[in-house]
């Protein structure tokens, strides 16, 4: 059969490797043929070994991807993600004893290591670990759940396979939860949903299904029927295998299953037809199974559970309480059954040297290799680099190549991570996290071995949203500078930059906890200490009508003096010219009055005016200055005369041409539930802000206005605490537009005391 005619075939047959892992003698037939198209696909990347990329991948690395998970623990804050993995690496056998996150032991979580994690009590940055469950390795990585912190969220998601989305049994799906489920759309995560905290009071898993299926548009069920619920609960039923499970022992170690109890008969029921019902509507098997009206069998129903969890078209919903130490040995036992293997997730590639073709990853170890460094941590023995390997394999003392500089570099160390612990490793195979010393690159950056010119595709960085202005208290700390870059390789959302007109250090991130976090770990890590506040606003000046000038710079000191005579106009440029002209300088001289030699210098007394505005000292933007007549002496006359008196021209009739100030004036798009539609219009407008337009889109709103931008500053946290937390906005620039006469008036006073002050 022609490969063409083949390919198809093969990408429409199912989930990969999960119907080819039945039958092992169909690996060499499916996987191979895979593996060609690679080749044929790779013809101008760098040199493909033909007899590595064509052999059929061994027995024991198929074994190894099959028995292995990449997984995250994602959820709005408070939701208990890091007691649930301080409790699944209890289980697993990865740590001896639990610590609480605000425990009274005062020694926090494990996955928590940071000081300032565990004073917060918040998780700030993703940690990395591995387990085993059984006879299957987990990679498991904690994320924040604060929307400051989503870039070690979105850095996470993009290397896993799987995640736990974490529910508090009574807040169910709240603002960050919306965000995660978003990050976990754009990176195709399949997921498994855990309703946490079922012994608090008010815990109604119901309603929480509900909220899936209705504010995270994706079909949902539970495998669980909880036994009790709030003080009472005791355990869960599984829906599957309909029996009851109950965590006894110190810590819920021992696992007892039971009889379902008798007043829960009908519940168990009822949840099971559901989950029936709802398969029936997105797996085609059980579809024709509901409408036969056969009953599907336990196995046929995993399966299904199994299928349509990987294609994203149904989450199964387990529950539990991570800190009472019940349902956390159940939701591994899922995570493993329903949750993918590196092989059967999809994962693509550009080829550099192929216009960036989008080339798919083969996840075996017999392939080159290919990786994506996707974080970055300043230790103690330098810069630590997490690594997913997505092809081939990666072994201590080889050489792997830089593909962004083109640098080949040497893996002299290379270690599993457990929290801020590790462990030396002499290999990693494909489908495995590790983490490199002593390599230079940046976050998103890609590994090959050389052979071929691949680069995997970036992870999303959303723009910042808010900026302080930083200023160390010992000026001269050479630890300043270096905190700020190491943290920006770090964290691609915090962002530094000078500002050419204040000269202040302004840094910019996605909130104001996530700047004050850096702040605070200047001063414990560096020991810089620093203050902030809020960064002067890009003013403009200009002028609103024409203003005539006759200016005569003169100046004897003996010898040879200046002389220079200017005549002429000011007056300001349309506004719809303004984008494209700034400032224009129009020479009208006729007869010879000021020299040809002499006008470039007239301009440059003009432009230096405009450097530097006459009310608040920043810069002139809007006018034209034209040049009429002037005067010249044949000896005092110079370059620098005429310089100087169409500086002081301007000047002068600058301040007869009505001069305003103008303010920057943002685009700024809220959205927000429409519940609290009044309350973001009300902010709007107590901000000065002009609502361009208003739409509604399903439960939420959308408000468009125009805001100066020196009404902006503390509005993510006003916005946050009027919407609950689930209020988000967007900013852009727009256009200068004149201030209010009085905030001028304050303006231009504040100007005059700081310059007084200076004196």
């Amino acid at each position: 059969m022609a490969l063409s005619m083949l390919l198809p075939r093969l990408a429409g047959s199912g989930t990969g490797f999960a119907r080819a892992a039945a039958a092992t003698a169909a690996m060499p037939a499916t996987r191979p043929a895979a593996s060609r198209s690679g080749i044929l696909s790779f013809t101008r990347c760098r040199r493909w070994a033909s007899s590595t990329t064509s052999a059929a991948p061994t027995p024991e690395d198929v074994n190894r991807l099959k028995h292995l998970r990449n997984i995250g623990i994602s959820a709005h804050i408070d939701s208990g993600k890091t007691t649930v993995t301080e409790r699944i690496l209890y289980y697993t056998g990865r740590i001896k004893e639990i610590h609480e996150v605000r425990g009274k032991d005062n020694v926090g979580a494990t996955m928590d290591w940071m000081d300032l994690e565990r004073e917060k009590g918040i998780t700030i940055q993703s940690a990395a670990t591995y387990a085993q469950w059984g006879d299957t390795n987990l990679n498991i990585i904690d994320t924040p759940g604060h929307v400051d912190f989503t870039i070690e969220v979105e850095r996470a998601l993009r290397v896993l396979d799987g995640a736990v989305l974490v529910l508090c049994s009574v807040s169910g799906v709240q603002s960050q939860t919306i965000t995660v489920d978003r990050q976990m759309r754009r990176y195709n995560v399949p997921r498994i949903s855990f309703i946490n905290k079922m012994d608090r009071a008010g815990a109604n898993p119901a309603r929480i299904i509900d909220q899936i299926r209705t504010k995270l548009k994706i079909p949902a069920a539970a495998l669980h029927v909880p036994i009790g619920s709030e003080d009472a609960f005791e355990g869960v039923v599984d829906v599957l295998t309909q029996r009851a499970i109950y965590n006894k022992g110190a810590r819920g170690e021992d696992i007892v299953y039971a009889d379902v109890p008798a007043h829960l008969v009908d519940a168990v029921q009822a949840a099971r037809e559901e989950l029936i019902a709802t398969l029936a509507e997105v797996d085609d098997e059980i579809g024709e199974l509901f409408i036969e009206e056969k009953t599907p069998t336990e196995d046929q129903l995993r399966a299904a559970v199994r299928r349509a969890t990987i294609a994203r078209k149904f989450t199964p919903v387990l529950m539990g309480s991570a800190i009472k130490d019940k349902g956390i040995q159940a939701l591994l036992d899922a995570v493993i059954t329903y949750l993918p293997t590196p092989t059967e997730v999809k994962n693509t590639m550009l080829d550099i040297d192929n216009n960036e073709q989008v080339l798919d990853v083969v996840p075996y170890s017999n392939q080159p290799f290919v990786g994506l460094a996707f974080k970055l941590e300043e230790g103690k023995y330098g810069q630590l680099t997490y690594i997913r390997v997505y092809q081939g394999r990666l072994e201590k003392g080889q050489f792997a190549y830089h593909v962004k500089t083109g640098k080949k570099v040497k893996i002299s160390r290379l270690v599993r991570m457990h929290s801020n612990s590790m462990e030396d490793v002499d290999s990693v195979g494909a489908g495995e996290i590790c983490a490199l010393f002593g390599i230079d690159c940046a976050s998103g950056d890609t590994f090959t071995d050389g052979t071929v010119n691949c680069s995997m595709s970036t992870m999303f960085v959303p723009d910042s949203v808010i900026s302080l202005s930083l200023t160390p208290k010992d000026k001269n700390s050479p630890n300043f500078s270096k905190a700020l870059n190491r943290f920006q390789r770090e964290d691609p959302t915090f962002r530094v930059h000078v500002d050419s007109e204040s000269k202040q250090t302004i840094i910019s991130g996605m909130g104001e906890l996530h700047l004050d976090i850096y702040v605070e770990r200047m001063r414990r890590e560096y020991g810089v200490d620093c203050t902030t506040g809020k960064p002067q606003v890009a003013f403009r000046e200009t002028a609103t009508r024409r203003s005539q000038f006759s200016y005569t710079h003169k100046k004897q000191s003996g010898g040879a003096g200046q002389f220079g005579r200017v005549i002429g106009y000011i007056e300001p440029i349309d506004e719809d010219q303004q984008a494209e002209l700034p400032h224009e300088f129009v020479n009208n001289v006729v007869g010879g009055n000021i020299p040809t030699n002499y006008i470039p210098a007239c301009e440059k007394g003009f432009t230096d005016g405009l450097q530097e505005g006459f009310m608040i000292g920043h810069p002139i933007v809007g006018v034209r200055m034209v040049l009429q007549d002037g005067a010249a002496h044949s000896v005092d006359s110079s370059e620098l005369a005429f310089r100087l008196a169409a500086f002081h021209a301007f000047r002068e009739s600058f301040k007869t041409s009505n001069p305003r100030v103008l303010e920057p004036v943002m685009t700024v798009e809220v959205s927000a539930p429409i519940e609290f539609q009044g309350s973001v219009l009300g902010s709007l407008n107590k901000r000065k802000g002009l609502i361009i337009d208003t739409e509604t889109q399903e439960d939420y709103c959308v408000v468009a206005a125009e805001v100066p931008l020196n009404n902006m500053f503390g509005y993510s946290t006003e916005l946050r605490s009027a919407t609950q937390g689930k209020g988000e906005f967007s900013m852009e620039y727009k256009k200068h537009a004149p201030v209010l006469p009085n905030v001028q008036e304050d303006l231009i006073k504040e100007h005059q005391k700081k310059l007084a002050e200076k004196k």
